[in-house]
C-alpha cells in the first residue's frame, strides 16, 4: 500500500521551545491514523505541516509522493485542494451563512457555475447529515452542527485526504459519538486518507485504523488499536489509563 503522507525526521521549534524532535510517521492511502498525545505535545503543529501552515526547521514532508516543505504559497495551492482540514474551532466565517461558508472554496478554487456550486453544497451537506440549514448563520448552530458544516467545507473540493484537529473537543458525549460515526462513514463513502489529532481515547479507538502516540516531540508508538492497548510503553500506558478515567478531558 502506498503512503499518502510521510513525515521524515521532522524538527520544529518556536523560539526556545522544541516541539517536534525528529518525528517520523507514514500514513498509508485510504487509512485513518489517529495521533494521540497530551496538550502541547505538538499534535496540531505536526499535521499543519501537511498543508504548509507550518514549515519544518529540518526534515521532510511528503504528500502523495511530492516533498512540499520548500513550497511557495502558490506551489501549496494544489496540495491544499488535495488535503482538506477540519480546524479545532471549525473556523467558519461568521459574516457568511452556511451556504456561503461551504461554497467559499468552490468559488475560489474551481470553475463550477453557480448552479453546480449550489448542487455541490447540497450534496456535501447531505454527506454530513445536515439539510435545510443553508441560510443559517454560524451563530445559529450548535457546536456539533458547526463541526459538520466545517467538515462539509473541508470535503467540498473532493480532497484525497482529510486532517481532523481535535474533532470532538468541546462536544457532549452523544454529539462526539455522532462526529466519530461521521468520520468513519466519510472514510468509507469517500475512500479518503484521514489523520485525526485527539486526546480523546474513545474517539481514537472508534475511528482509528492505526494509533500514533506523540510524546516529548517524538513518536513513541505506532501500531494498531489492539497493539496500542497491549503496548508495554510506560508513557502510552499512562496516557491511556488517564484517558480512560477522564483525567485528560
Amino acid at each position: 500500500m502506498d503512503d499518502f503522507i510521510v513525515f521524515k525526521d521532522l524538527f520544529k521549534s518556536f523560539g526556545r521551545k522544541e516541539v517536534l524532535q525528529g518525528v517520523n510517521l507514514r500514513v498509508r492511502k485510504g487509512e485513518t491514523v489517529v495521533i494521540l498525545g497530551g496538550s502541547g505535545s505538538g499534535k496540531s503543529v505536526l499535521i499543519r505541516h501537511t498543508i504548509g501552515l507550518h514549515r519544518p526547521d529540518s526534515g521532510e514532508v511528503w504528500v502523495d509522493g511530492t516533498e512540499i516543505s520548500g513550497f511557495s504559497e502558490d506551489d501549496l495551492m494544489p496540495v491544499r485542494k488535495k488535503v482538506g482540514m477540519l480546524f479545532q474551532g471549525g473556523a467558519l466565517f461568521d459574516s457568511m451563512d452556511v451556504f456561503e461558508n461551504v461554497a467559499f472554496a468552490l468559488r475560489e478554487h474551481s470553475k463550477m457555475s453557480e448552479d453546480q456550486i449550489a448542487d455541490r453544497v447540497r450534496e456535501v451537506l447531505g454527506l454530513v447529515e445536515l439539510e435545510g440549514v443553508e441560510k443559517l448563520a454560524p451563530s445559529d448552530l450548535s457546536g456539533g452542527m458547526r463541526k459538520r458544516v466545517a467538515l462539509a467545507r473541508a470535503i467540498a473540493l473532493s480532497p484525497e485526504g482529510i486532517l481532523y484537529d481535535e474533532p470532538t473537543t468541546g462536544l457532549d458525549p452523544i454529539t462526539a459519538g455522532a462526529i466519530n460515526d461521521l468520520i468513519r462513514s466519510l472514510q468509507s463513502a469517500l475512500n479518503v486518507t484521514s489523520v485525526v489529532v485527539t486526546h480523546d481515547i474513545k474517539s481514537a479507538f472508534t475511528v482509528g485504523d492505526r494509533i500514533a502516540f506523540l510524546f516529548e516531540g517524538q513518536m513513541k508508538f505506532v501500531g494498531s488499536v489492539e497493539e496500542a492497548k497491549r503496548s508495554p510503553d510506560p508513557q502510552l500506558r499512562e496516557f491511556l489509563q488517564l484517558g480512560a478515567t477522564g483525567a485528560l478531558s
